[in-house]
């Protein structure tokens, strides 16, 4: 599975259906896994309602962390969706509609490899859309004092996690896990099952609050001395002729574990399930002390506020005054109709089939701060969009085989946003790349500004070339 540190997205070939009844609800549910067009992202249907609304995999719409995750959107509550999110991010599948007949994904054997076997069964399908990775340049943590909960995202070059868990439990003790490498996730991590101590699982039980709880799907850990009437009682709560345990083991009906520290092992699951819902694969190295449901998303619901907060700096072009210029003043000149006092571009510095990059030193003797806020000199936004039009114009033309020939002519401007001003002295650099393919030559463009590292102005620009006269 070597796709989840690929360049490009991928959804499954074709789809698949799994089946299985949810642990806290109890109800039999039909799960429907389906290809999705890049971009799309993971979003869950509720097919079984009137509407059948959809909620996106997103921790925006987590309403509920008690002993699992729950999303809810548009009348559209879906409950344990870390294991088949964890699931998905293993096999680097990053877009797929699931349609669903019920409230809860079904708990199949407590661990995300059932799953994992459906996925590989239906098959993955490289996109052509590229994958982009959001890499953690700071660390970024996350503490709750009251449940002494600490995580934190350090930078690195891959994802990778390393969880500790104490439940201050002889049986359970200490445990460390570690993921080196999301290709390791199929075996040494998807087939880890979910943990109970039977005293939380009696409590549960009295409450009837795991409708769909069986041995099979949970390692249920004994923490205290158990009569045979307890037993008893256990036996026939789970439909089983007879429950025991081996006190030194400590684990009901002598479950074999897969591994000596599977419950660390499962809770590292339960955190590649739940970060998922950021909604941008990252490369970090995440320490994870005494994780649970809440704190994980509380902890991605923070480096998705920093991603938001800083994603534009990633996309800051980097300016070297030293550096000769692609297009000097001279080409501009050759390249565009413009002059002064309508001439807004100094130079270009970067130039390829989908993105121009250009500079406008901007200075007090600009012609406009004579009469805009001429006490307080501010530069025009709309003259800065103007700026963008002609690094966009330079672009366009670039796409044509005699380009002084034609001209650029703005026919839209979308969602434009003046974010800081432009004063004398700032150097502006201008951004503009394609949205889609110039088709009969109409170029739909995406411009930035940038004074520094901070967005000053943006905005969706639409531009026609047209022929001026015959070559």
């Amino acid at each position: 599975m070597d796709n989840q540190q690929s360049s490009n997205q991928h959804t499954i070939k074709d789809p698949v259906t799994i089946s299985g009844v949810g642990l806290h609800t109890g109800a039999h549910v039909n799960m429907t896994l389906k290809p999705a067009t890049p971009g799309y992202g993971i979003k869950f249907q509720r097919v079984d309602l009137p509407e059948q609304p959809v909620v996106k995999a997103d921790v925006d719409y987590v309403v509920d962390t008690a002993r699992s995750t729950t999303l809810e959107h548009n009348g559209a509550r879906v409950s344990t969706i870390e294991h088949i999110m964890a699931a998905l991010v293993g096999t680097g599948v990053d877009n797929v509609h699931i349609e669903i007949d019920g409230p809860e994904i079904p708990i199949m054997d407590g661990s995300s490899y059932p799953f994992i076997q459906k996925i590989e069964e239906a098959g993955i399908a490289e996109q052509d859309a590229k994958k982009v990775w959001y890499s953690i340049d700071t660390n970024i943590t996350y503490y709750d004092d009251k449940k002494n909960v600490e995580m934190v995202a350090l930078p690195a070059v891959d994802y990778r996690i390393t969880c500790l868990i104490d439940f201050n439990s002889p049986i359970l003790g200490t445990q460390h896990a570690n993921l080196n490498s999301l290709q390791d996730f199929k075996e040494e991590v998807a087939p880890c099952r979910t943990f109970v101590f039977l005293h939380e699982l009696e409590y549960l039980i009295s409450n009837n609050l795991i409708k769909g709880g069986d041995i099979n799907n949970a390692i249920v850990i004994v923490d205290k001395a158990v009569t045979e009437e307890q037993l008893g009682h256990l036996a026939k709560v789970f439909n089983r002729e007879h429950i025991s345990v081996a006190q030194r083991e400590g684990i009901l009906n002598n479950i074999q574990l897969h591994f000596p520290n599977e419950p660390a092992r499962h809770k590292l699951l339960d955190i590649v399930g739940d970060l998922a819902l950021v909604g941008v694969p990252i490369k970090a190295h995440i320490i994870a002390n005494r994780p649970g449901h809440a704190s994980n998303v509380e902890f991605a619901r923070k480096i998705k506020q920093y991603i938001k907060k800083n994603k534009h700096i990633k996309d800051v072009p980097v300016y070297d005054p030293s550096k000769p210029a692609i297009f000097d003043l001279p080409r501009i000149e050759r390249t565009l109709p413009h002059r002064y006092p309508m001439l807004l571009v100094d130079k270009i510095i970067d130039l390829t089939d989908s993105q121009v990059v250009g500079i406008k030193n901007v200075t007090f003797n600009e012609y406009f701060f004579q009469g805009h806020f001429p006490s307080n000199p501010v530069m025009p936004g709309v003259l800065q969009v103007e700026a963008l039009a002609q690094c966009g114009g330079i672009l366009a033309l670039n796409t044509v085989p005699d380009p002084q020939n034609y001209d650029t002519y703005f026919i839209k401007i979308d969602n434009c946003k003046f974010k800081q001003k432009v004063f004398p002295g700032d150097t502006m650099i201008l951004k503009m790349e394609l949205l889609s393919p110039i088709r009969r030559g109409i170029v739909e463009m995406r411009g930035t500004v940038f004074v520094g590292n901070k967005v000053v102005t943006e905005g969706d620009l639409t531009a026609q070339i047209i022929k001026t006269r015959e070559s």
